[in-house]
């Protein structure tokens, strides 16, 4: 019976993860970010977000309540700060700033804003925090370290499959998925911000 909870349990943080990283939601703000980047590059900056998602998480999942209360954050504070963190890229995104560097990464946009807090934002840290906290035995915590792997892996996977896309819609058509990226990006933002701020008032 406790195999198969743990299985259930293993399930249930795999699924809850990946929807909330959203690895198809990230994706046309990906695009957009790549500029004349070579495709070797552009294959590291999706393994690179992939991990710095991946360390966020973990980092999170092992001293996530030690973190918030000794620099006692809330959760609707933290979700705030990532959603003004947002804005500021979507406004960069609508006023089509150049992201390209060059052919160089002068900022690693793999770490700021798609590993965090695209994906590992205050949703998937408060998610990873609760299933940390309902970990009760060795199995549950192997079941739980795969969910999180497995999840990584997809978006690592899911990102570099997408440069597919760049060939066929070139420049012109990453210039319009920057500002489309940068419209449902501001979205993002607000959502996080009102959220934000409506659970801080109620708390």
């Amino acid at each position: 019976m406790s195999d198969i909870s743990t299985i259930t349990f293993g399930l249930q943080a795999f699924v809850t993860l990946l929807v909330i990283l959203d690895p198809p939601g990230a994706t046309p703000i990906f695009l957009s970010v790549l500029g004349d980047r070579t495709r070797r590059q552009r294959t590291l900056l999706a393994w690179q977000a992939a991990g710095t998602s991946l360390f966020v998480i973990t980092l999170f999942a092992l001293f996530g309540q030690f973190i918030v209360d000794y620099l006692e954050i809330s959760m609707p504070a933290l979700r705030g700060a990532g959603g003004l963190l947002l804005l500021l890229v979507s406004l960069d995104l609508l006023k089509g700033s150049d992201f390209s560097g060059g052919g160089k990464i002068p900022k690693n946009l793999a770490l700021v804003p798609l590993g965090t807090p695209l994906l590992a934002g205050p949703g998937a840290i408060v998610t990873i925090m609760l299933f940390s906290q309902e970990v009760s035995n060795t199995s549950m915590t192997f079941a739980l370290s795969l969910a999180v792997l497995g999840a990584h892996l997809i978006i690592g996977v899911t990102l570099m499959f997408s440069l597919g896309i760049v060939k066929i819609i070139k420049e012109s058509g990453v210039a319009l998925l920057a500002k489309i990226a940068g419209l449902l990006t501001a979205a993002i933002a607000f959502e996080m911000l009102m959220t934000g701020i409506k659970d801080l008032f109620a708390s």
